[in-house]
């Protein structure tokens, strides 16, 4: 999850004029330190079971050989190459601009600490290299199957990046990020295998298409996330919903333990009625004094005007953004029924009604499409 909202500064989003030649340049300086792949043992999709695969992934995502996923950095750039290797073993489509791959070029003015997107008339030749940065998003596509709702878009997505190396606690300097946000995107590469798979063998195959994105540099203030809105691989104009997961490792008391989760902006959209009459056990956010969903990557989709919310369970446990958020502390059992219950989510809104914003629920968003 991003720095709290108080903190949240929204940077100027780039154009469209950054030269190819100065982002393929980027993409190979920053491949070219991309190391080994993960070295991830080959999950069995039908033998394993999926809490001992749920397991498996968030254990790799936060392990230390990722260096804690920095954005740009070459531990993220691992990250980048094993969510890369287990969409092409499902048989999701790339979406990216290079495969998977979206480049999002960063850049750190002189004197701030802050990094932010490199502005489209940016004279790159005078920007230092160290201050130069080449992060990945993540995009893959399953094509949905009902020709009546195909060319819809339904985006599900996680942050893939964490914070890196920090001050040290306890003399432990790396922040893993197991909760925030390798749960995330475990469960979205959950999702993209159930929908890639109904997809290949018809049985609940997804009518309208899924987009499976994971985002990079959401820590330093959805960043990556906003470089795809300006510079879009698929047609925003397409997309009917999104729907991000950050931080369901562990259960929240107050949505009512093990299993159960919620939803930011359930309130906002019929979304949350859909999910109310299935029994859903994804219930509202009880924090709303938290502004939660002002706080993850759903906010720059609902500003488009899209109807856009963050599935989560996160109990406000002392180890966000702690060198302590690692998988051993995971509650597998739970985030795999949560898994589970995202899955069932994505699979109502691929074949059934677009949830839509209810009067009022756009509430302190800015623009619209």
């Amino acid at each position: 999850m991003g720095i709290p909202h108080d903190v949240h500064r929204r940077h100027p989003w780039p154009g469209r004029g950054l030269t190819l030649l100065l982002v393929l340049g980027a993409a190979a300086c920053a491949r070219s330190g991309e190391g080994p792949s993960s070295g991830a043992p080959v999950l069995v999709d039908d033998a394993v079971p999926r809490v001992e695969r749920v397991q498996r992934l968030l254990e790799t995502l936060s392990a230390d050989s990722m260096e804690g996923r920095e954005a740009g950095t070459p531990g993220e750039l691992r990250a980048v190459r094993f969510l890369e290797e287990e969409l092409a073993r499902y048989g999701v489509e790339p979406a990216g601009e290079e495969g998977y791959r979206q480049a999002v070029v960063l850049v750190r003015p002189p004197g701030g600490e802050r990094w932010r997107l490199l502005p489209e008339d940016a004279d790159v030749d005078t920007v230092p290299a160290d201050r130069l940065r080449t992060a990945y998003n993540v995009l893959g596509r399953i094509p949905g199957t009902d020709p009546a709702l195909a060319d819809d878009i339904v985006v599900v997505g996680a942050h893939h990046d964490h914070v890196g190396f920090g001050q040290a606690v306890e003399g432990d300097s790396l922040y893993n990020g197991a909760d925030d946000d390798a749960s995330g995107s475990v469960a979205v590469l959950e999702m993209a295998r159930e929908m890639a798979r109904a997809a290949r063998d018809g049985e609940g195959a997804p009518g309208r298409t899924v987009v499976a994105a994971f985002f990079t540099a959401e820590e330093m203030g959805l960043l990556g996330t906003r470089y795809w809105i300006e510079h879009p691989t698929v047609d925003f104009q397409r997309v009917v919903v999104d729907l991000q997961v950050e931080m369901i490792a562990r259960p929240d008391s107050l949505a009512g333990g093990s299993g159960r989760g919620w939803l930011t902006g359930y309130e906002r959209t019929t979304l949350g009625d859909l999910l109310a009459a299935r029994g859903s056990p994804i219930v509202p956010d009880p924090r709303l004094e938290m502004r939660f969903f002002f706080r993850s990557d759903n906010l720059p989709f609902a500003q488009l005007g899209i109807p856009a919310h963050t599935l989560s369970s996160y109990n406000l446990h002392t180890d966000y953004h702690q060198p302590s958020d690692e998988a051993a502390l995971a509650d597998y059992p739970h985030m795999t029924a949560l898994v589970e219950a995202a899955v069932s989510m994505l699979r109502e809104i691929t074949t059934g009604p677009v949830p839509e914003w209810k009067e009022g629920g756009r509430a302190g968003l800015e623009g619209g499409r």
